[in-house]
C-alpha cells in the first residue's frame, strides 16, 4: 500500500478500515461479527499521535504517549474475539493505553470499566471517549493488578500487559461464566492465555499463541524496577 493510496476524506478513513479488515483480519483467523464491526467503526487513527497517523491501519504496534504502545489491529481483535462477549456484559480492561481497545469493546458490551496506571494517558483516553461520544465508558487512575472491587464481578476481563502469572485478585472478581485474557511469561515475551470460570467456579485455561506486550506493573504482576519501567 503506496503512500498515496488513501485520501484522508471528510468521512473519517473507511477505506483504510475496510481495508485492515479485510487484509488482516478476515484474512485470518477474526471470525466474530461483532468484533469485525466495531473494528470498522472506531477510527485508530484517533488514538495515535498525530505524526503516526498515517501507520494507523497498518498491521503494527506504534509508540503512545508515556513510553507505551497501542497493539496492532489483529492482536486486538484477537483478544477482543477470544472474550465472546455479549451486549449484556460487564468488561473490565487493564491498562487502557490510548484508549483504542476498550472503544473496541464498548461496541460489544453493555459497560466497560477501564484501570490505567498513568495519569497523562487515563487523561487523554477520557477526551477520546468524550469527543466520540463513548458514554459506557468508566476510567480510573490506579492499580489494576488489583482489579476493581467496587465494580466486581466482571463478565469478562482483558489485560493489555504482559504479567509473571495470572493476578489471583482478577480471578477473584472474575464472574462464574466469565472469561480472563491475559498475557502471560517473561517480560520480554509471553503467551496469551484465556481462562473460564464455569458455572461452578472451576477454571479452564487455554494457551491462544506468542504475543509480545509490554510489562505489567502493579502488586500483583512486574515491579516497577524489574521492568525497567
Amino acid at each position: 500500500m503506496g503512500k498515496d493510496y488513501w485520501k484522508d476524506d471528510l468521512n473519517g478513513r473507511e477505506a483504510e478500515r475496510e481495508w485492515m479488515v479485510r487484509t488482516q483480519l478476515r484474512s485470518r483467523d477474526i471470525t466474530d461479527e461483532a468484533v469485525i464491526q466495531s473494528m470498522l467503526i472506531v477510527p485508530r487513527h484517533r488514538y495515535v499521535k498525530e505524526d503516526k497517523q498515517e501507520l494507523a491501519y497498518y498491521d503494527t504496534a506504534l509508540e503512545i504517549e508515556a513510553e507505551q504502545t497501542i497493539s496492532q489491529p489483529y492482536i486486538v481483535a484477537l483478544m477482543a474475539q477470544a472474550l465472546e462477549l455479549k451486549t449484556s456484559d460487564k468488561a473490565l480492561e487493564i491498562g487502557t493505553g490510548s484508549g483504542y481497545s476498550a472503544a473496541i469493546l464498548s461496541r460489544m458490551a453493555k459497560r466497560v470499566y477501564t484501570i490505567e496506571r498513568h495519569n497523562l494517558l487515563a487523561h487523554l483516553a477520557e477526551e477520546r471517549f468524550n469527543s466520540q461520544g463513548y458514554e459506557n465508558i468508566e476510567v480510573r487512575v490506579g492499580d489494576g493488578t488489583l482489579g476493581w472491587t467496587e465494580k466486581a464481578p466482571f463478565d469478562a476481563i482483558l489485560v493489555t500487559a504482559g504479567g509473571p502469572k495470572i493476578p489471583d485478585s482478577l480471578i477473584e472478581q472474575l464472574a462464574p461464566g466469565g472469561r480472563l485474557v491475559i498475557p502471560v511469561g517473561k517480560k520480554e515475551d509471553q503467551h496469551l492465555v484465556r481462562v473460564k470460570k464455569t458455572l461452578l467456579s472451576e477454571l479452564i485455561e487455554e494457551d491462544l499463541g506468542a504475543v509480545r506486550f509490554v510489562p505489567l506493573i502493579g502488586t500483583k504482576g512486574w515491579k516497577e524496577a524489574e521492568a525497567g519501567s
